[in-house]
């Protein structure tokens, strides 16, 4: 074998270990995100979740155009943990909690499980459901502060992840003032579930977002107003005066 002949196999068996070493670090970094990522989720490989799904407002079981938006967000992310997903309506859902990961879509208004979730998990968040028109409709209530909606120009969601004991499984709860804000909580939580995890890993949040604009850029612009767990998990306080959110 001439030098030549020699060089050129050596640079091949270079080149193929180096190929063979940047696919195995690759395939590490994408299996420790996908570790992390089911972690924060409570979706370990083959784990069964539920996802619960509102009826809307004033339909007979339907379910809102932006509310199913909302439902393929969340199911391209069970997807990817690898997980399998059963779907259920808000009205016949009559399960536990921590047993099995939860994504609740819609506010209290549509949605009692979300009620029950607010009632036992976040008593400090109060949610106006008067189904007659008023400036308070769908108003949120958190810490004395009272959060308005008006409708296609300034919305509220909260987004929250709960859990009942450490080790149990979560809920997520997507609680909007609309169904469009539904869906800006479901994409919010897609776009920003790797800080989120940073942040807080396997403890519990609860987020209060502000949708601006929906009529003109639907539910992608989207910002945080405050983590309100505290105030969320405390007993609802006494009201005070209504404001509008700082814009």
């Amino acid at each position: 074998m001439n030098d030549d002949l020699r060089n050129i196999l050596l640079g091949v068996i270079a080149a193929g270990v180096s190929a063979a070493l940047g696919w195995l670090a690759r395939t590490s970094l994408w299996q420790r995100g996908l570790r992390k990522k089911q972690a924060f989720f409570g979706l370990p490989g083959n784990a069964e979740c539920l996802l619960v799904v509102n009826r809307e407002a004033g339909g007979d079981g339907a379910v809102a155009r932006n509310d199913v938006f909302a439902l393929l967000e969340l199911s391209s992310l069970i997807k990817d943990c690898g997980a399998h997903v059963q779907i259920l309506a808000a009205d016949t859902a009559q399960q536990g909690i921590g047993e099995r990961t939860e994504f609740c879509v819609g506010g209290p208004g549509s949605n009692r499980r979300t009620a029950a979730h607010l009632q036992s998990l976040l008593p400090g968040i109060e949610v106006n459901t008067d189904a007659e028109p008023g400036p308070d409709r769908a108003a949120f209530q958190i810490a004395g502060e009272r959060y308005r909606l008006e409708s296609g120009r300034l919305a509220h969601a909260v987004l929250a992840r709960l859990t009942t004991q450490p080790g149990a499984r979560p809920v997520f709860l997507f609680c909007g003032q609309q169904s469009i804000t539904n869906q800006a909580a479901a994409r919010y939580l897609a776009r920003n579930h790797e800080k989120l995890a940073r942040k807080y890993g396997d403890k519990p949040f609860c987020l209060l977002l502000k949708v601006i604009n929906s009529q003109a850029y639907g539910p992608d612009v989207v910002e945080l107003i405050a983590d309100v767990t505290r105030a969320a998990q405390a007993p609802a306080p006494a009201p005070r005066t209504s404001h509008r959110a700082d814009r």
